[in-house]
């Protein structure tokens, strides 16, 4: 299962998000790549010190990361791809048009797993047949009253308490999504 986390310049946000990911799935990270690109990204950028620090505080590890631009190879190889934003999502369909169907916010991907039944996922066994019931199921989710409210807000050059609530926002929705992922793994 290949995980890929996108936003603007993958210094702040994706990083962030795949660090934090991989650490609340524990031992079940091991069946899982997890990744993260960026839509402006310049290869090769060490993380954001702010947006480390906030990884950090999550259980991230942020040393190895280096930025890296996406392409359409990165895009098409995603099992399931959880971005920053809408516009993020819509960049990522831009370049691999068949990821439509596994492209979510970070934010939808949690609020259509918090809304559906508990029978909804009853014979789902796997990450992918996760990713496939939530892309098949995500209409019979009601949207949120602003779609705004899906994304994530670019902390970058922003305050430390910016920084915080953008980082508690996202573990907030990976709570959910590591649930659902360790559950099906």
């Amino acid at each position: 299962m290949r995980i890929l986390f996108v936003c603007s310049g993958n210094i702040c946000r994706s990083p962030l998000g795949a660090q934090v990911l991989q650490a609340r799935l524990g031992p079940a990270a091991s069946v899982h790549v997890v990744e993260s690109a960026g839509t402006i990204a310049d290869d090769g950028a060490v993380m954001d010190g702010a947006a480390a620090a906030q990884s950090q505080r999550l259980g991230g590890t942020t040393e190895s990361h280096r930025s890296r631009y996406l392409t359409e190879q990165i895009a098409a190889s995603a099992d399931l791809v959880l971005t920053a934003e809408r516009s993020h999502r819509s960049a990522v369909v831009q370049l691999a048009p068949r990821a439509a169907k596994r492209a979510f916010t970070i934010k939808q991907f949690a609020r259509v797993l918090d809304g559906l039944e508990p029978g909804d996922l009853a014979d789902v066994h796997s990450p992918e047949a996760l990713v496939e019931r939530v892309a098949r199921l995500r209409g019979a989710v009601p949207p949120p009253s602003d779609p705004a409210d899906d994304d994530v807000d670019d902390p970058y050059r922003r305050s430390e308490a910016t920084h915080v609530r953008v980082a508690d926002e996202i573990d907030a929705a990976l709570a959910t999504i590591a649930d659902a992922l360790r559950a099906v793994s």
